[in-house]
C-alpha cells in the first residue's frame, strides 16, 4: 500500500492500530500525526521503525500520546476507501479482547491482504471497476411451506418488528431435511426487502457452492459474493469490497466472513452452529458462531443458528432461557426419517487373516439398492488407504521422523503421507530395517474401504469422497454433479459428504466402524459423534417418496451403548440431557470456563519449564484452577514438541481478568525460556 499524503491544513494527532502482537510492547494504539482529520475506520499507511506498515485510524479511547514525544507523520492514506463503521470496529475489539489477541493484529489480518498492496490510486481504480447491480428479475415462484416453517417464520418477523432492544438469538432446531434453508431463504427475503444485508455463515468451503446456488437462483436480481479461503486474493478483495461498500445484498462465507464489513447488516445466519469448523485452530483462535451471536446483538439484528444437532452450549443457553428455539420436527414432505439398525461386529465368526468389511445383512441392504437405481453412503471418517503400514518380522511400523504419529499409505500414488507435517516418500520395497519383503497395511481408511467394495459389488458405481479425491479444481463438484445425477450407486466419503449436501437418491447409509470417539479422553468427542452420525443419517429418504424405505445402519462393536440408543430413537434432547448432566457434575462446559496454554519447543524439557513457570505464575491468580502440563495427541510435529496446560474458571468473567492480567507476565517469562519457539492462548479451545 503506497501512495501520496494529502496537502497540508494544520497537523492532527491520529491513534492508529498497527500488525503487532497485544504483548509485543506496541500492542495497543499507536499516535502519528496528519495535516488532515482521518475518520476512524480509514485505512492508512504509517512508518513503524525503519519499516512502513499498514494500519486503520481508530476511535480515541482516552489515551494520549506523552507530550514530550516527537509524533511520526502517517504516510499515506486511503482516501478511495469508505472508513470501516463503528460496529465493525467495535467487533474487532471485543474480540481481540475476549481472545487476547492485538488490536491490530486482529483487525488487519480479517481484511483482504490484496489491500496492502494498492496504493489510493489502483484502489480508486479497482472500486471503479466493480460490476454493476444487475438488472432486476421477476421473483422465482416460492415453494409451500410447512406449518412449521410457517411458525418459525412467523416468530422471526415479530422479533424484527419489536423493536425493544436486540432480539434474543434463535436456535432453529430442525431435524435433517426439514426445511432450515427455505427458512433461511425467506428470512434474508424480509431482511433486504427493509433494505438490509444479510449474512449467511457456513461450517465447510465444500458446502459454500451449492448454497450459493440456492441463493442465488432465489434472489436473481441482488448482488450475492462469497467470502472463503478458496478464493483468489483478487476475488476475496472484489468481494469483501461489494460488502463494505454496501453494494453486495447477500454475503455468503465460512469462520471467515464473520468479520466482513456490511455497513447495512439486518440479519445474521449461522448454518450448522454445532460444526466445530466455526472455531479457528491457529493465530486469533477465535468462535465465528460465538462472535455472530456477539454482532448480532451490537447490531439489534436477528440472529439464526440452525442445526438438526445443537452445540451443547447452544442448548444449554435454550434451556435457561436466554436464547429462543424454533422447532422443525418434521421432514418436508412429511417423510419419515430413516430407520436406525445396529449391527453387533462381536457376534460374527471370527476367522484369522479376514477381514470384515459389511456385514452380511448390510451388504444384502445395499445390493437391495442397487438392484432398485437407488444409492447409498458409506461413512468412514479416516481418508488414506490404510493408516499404518507394518513388518511381520521385526514389527516396524511407518512411523513419521518428525512427528510423533504414523505416516498413512495412499495406494494411489504408492506414497506414505504424514497427515501433520506433510512427509511424504515413496513406499518402500521392503521393511527399511530387516529388509523383509512382506510389508502391510494395517487398519483401514476410504481409499481401502472404496477397493474392498468394489470386489465385493463388482457391478456397482463405487465413487469417493475426502480430501484427498477432491484436492485438484474442481474435482469436488464434478464428483457432486456425479452424485446428484445419478451416476454413482456407492458414495463412500468422510465427514465432509455427512452434512449438508441434499441427496435426493440416497436411501442407505452405512457407518462403519465409529466406535473410536466412545472411549476418547475428548470430553467433547461423544458429542461430535452423536452429531456426526446424526448428520450422516439425514442424508437417507430426503425425497419423501422413498423416506419410508430409508435406513441408516451402524456397525459397532458396542451395541448397547447409550449414544446408539439416542441415535436409534433419533431423540437429540435426551442424548442432550445426558450429556449435560454429566458435564455439570465434572465442572466442564458450559458449566465452566476453559483456557489452554500451549507451548513448542525443541525438547520436551524446554516447553515443560515454561509451562511449570507460567504455571505458577496463574496460581498467583484468583478464580482460575491450574492442571498440570500434558503433551496432546499428537505430542510431536515437524520435530516441534508440544505441551499443553489447560486452565479452568467456574465464570468467563474471572477468567478474562486472569488473563489480561497473566499474559503480559508469559511475555516477560518467554524471555527467560529461550528454548521456547512459540506459546499461544486458546480461550474456549474446542481441542483438547
Amino acid at each position: 500500500m503506497t501512495g501520496c499524503p494529502s496537502l497540508p491544513a494544520g497537523p492532527q494527532e491520529v491513534p492508529v492500530a498497527v500488525e503487532t502482537p497485544r504483548h509485543s510492547g506496541v500492542g495497543g494504539l499507536l499516535h502519528y500525526t496528519h495535516d488532515q482529520a482521518l475518520p476512524p475506520g480509514s485505512l492508512v499507511l504509517v512508518p513503524l521503525g525503519r519499516r512502513q506498515v499498514p494500519g486503520i485510524v481508530w476511535h480515541r479511547r482516552g489515551e494520549a500520546a506523552a507530550a514530550d514525544v516527537e509524533l511520526r507523520p502517517v504516510s499515506a492514506a486511503l482516501s478511495s476507501l469508505p472508513p470501516l463503521g463503528a460496529d465493525w470496529r467495535a467487533l474487532i475489539e471485543f474480540a481481540a479482547l475476549y481472545y487476547q489477541r492485538g488490536l491490530g493484529e486482529l483487525a488487519l489480518s480479517v481484511l483482504p491482504p490484496e489491500l496492502r498492496k494498492l496504493d489510493d490510486t489502483q484502489l480508486a481504480r479497482r472500486l471503479a471497476r466493480l460490476p454493476a447491480p444487475p438488472a432486476a428479475a421477476t421473483a422465482p415462484e416460492l415453494p409451500a411451506l410447512s406449518d412449521q416453517q410457517a411458525a418459525a417464520l412467523a416468530a422471526l418477523e415479530a422479533l424484527a418488528g419489536e423493536g425493544r432492544g436486540p432480539p434474543p438469538p434463535v436456535l432453529l432446531h430442525g431435524v435433517t431435511g426439514s426445511g432450515k434453508t427455505e427458512v433461511y431463504l425467506r428470512a434474508a427475503a424480509a431482511a433486504l426487502s427493509r433494505g438490509q444485508q444479510a449474512l449467511v455463515l457456513v461450517p465447510e468451503i465444500n458446502l459454500t457452492p451449492q448454497l450459493e446456488a440456492r441463493f442465488a437462483a432465489r434472489f436473481p436480481g441482488r448482488v450475492l459474493v462469497s467470502l472463503h479461503s478458496g478464493l483468489t486474493a483478487a476475488q476475496r478483495l472484489r468481494h469483501w469490497l461489494l460488502a463494505h461498500s454496501g453494494q453486495a445484498d447477500l454475503v455468503l462465507g465460512t469462520r471467515l466472513a464473520v468479520f466482513a464489513s456490511l455497513p447495512r447488516l439486518g440479519l445474521v445466519v449461522v448454518d450448522e452452529e454445532h460444526d466445530p469448523s466455526f472455531k479457528q485452530q491457529e493465530g486469533a483462535r477465535y468462535s465465528a458462531r460465538d462472535l455472530a451471536v456477539w454482532r448480532a446483538h451490537r447490531a439489534g439484528v436477528p440472529v439464526l443458528l440452525g442445526s438438526a444437532t445443537p452445540s451443547l452450549e447452544t442448548w444449554q443457553r435454550v434451556q435457561e432461557g436466554r436464547y429462543l428455539r424454533l422447532a422443525l420436527p418434521a421432514r418436508v414432505g412429511g417423510g419419515a426419517m430413516p430407520r436406525v439398525r445396529l449391527f453387533d461386529m462381536g457376534a460374527l465368526p471370527r476367522q484369522e487373516g479376514v477381514e470384515r468389511v459389511l456385514a452380511p445383512p448390510v451388504l444384502a441392504a445395499m445390493e437391495a439398492r442397487i438392484a432398485r437405481g437407488e444409492q447409498s453412503l458409506v461413512l468412514l471418517n479416516r481418508r488414506g488407504f490404510a493408516p499404518v503400514l507394518h513388518c511381520s518380522a521385526c514389527g516396524w511400523k511407518s512411523g513419521c521422523p518428525h512427528c510423533s504419529a504414523w505416516r498413512v499409505f495412499h495406494k494411489v500414488d504408492r506414497t506414505l503421507r504424514c497427515h501433520h507435517c506433510g512427509l511424504a516418500e515413496r513406499v518402500p520395497r521392503a521393511c527399511p530395517d530387516c529388509g523383509n519383503l512382506d510389508i502391510a497395511p494395517i487398519g483401514r481408511g476410504t481409499e481401502k474401504l472404496q477397493e474392498q467394495l468394489a470386489t465385493l459389488l463388482p457391478q456397482a458405481r463405487i465413487a469417493r469422497i475426502d480430501a484427498d479425491s477432491t484436492r485438484g479444481v474442481g474435482l469436488l463438484e464434478s464428483q457432486l454433479a456425479a452424485v446428484h445425477a445419478g451416476d454413482v450407486d456407492v458414495l463412500v466419503g468422510t465427514q465432509m459428504v455427512a452434512k449438508g449436501h441434499d441427496f435426493r437418491r440416497i436411501t442407505l447409509v452405512v457407518a462403519v466402524n465409529p466406535d473410536a470417539a466412545l472411549f476418547s479422553s475428548d470430553f467433547r468427542a461423544p458429542e461430535r459423534l452423536f452429531a456426526l452420525l446424526m448428520q450422516a443419517g439425514g442424508r437417507a429418504g430426503r425425497d419423501a417418496a422413498q423416506a419410508d424405505a430409508s435406513e441408516m445402519w451402524v456397525q459397532t462393536w458396542h451395541p448397547k451403548h447409550p449414544l446408539y440408543a439416542a441415535l436409534r430413537a433419533h431423540d437429540f434432547e435426551a442424548f442432550a440431557a445426558s450429556q449435560l448432566a454429566d458435564r455439570r457434575g465434572a465442572g466442564l462446559p458450559p458449566f465452566a470456563s476453559l483456557a489452554l496454554l500451549r507451548a513448542e519447543a525443541r525438547t520436551v524439557e524446554a516447553a515443560a519449564g515454561f509451562l511449570l513457570d507460567a504455571g505458577a505464575l496463574a496460581r498467583q491468580h484468583a478464580g482460575v484452577t491450574v492442571y498440570p502440563a500434558v503433551p496432546p495427541h499428537v505430542a510431536r510435529v515437524a520435530n516441534v514438541e508440544r505441551l499443553q496446560m489447560l486452565l479452568e474458571s467456574p465464570g468467563r468473567g474471572a477468567l478474562q481478568r486472569m488473563l489480561s492480567g497473566w499474559l503480559p507476565e508469559l511475555q516477560a517469562l518467554r524471555a527467560r525460556h529461550k528454548g521456547v519457539i512459540r506459546w499461544a492462548v486458546d480461550v474456549d479451545p474446542l481441542v483438547i
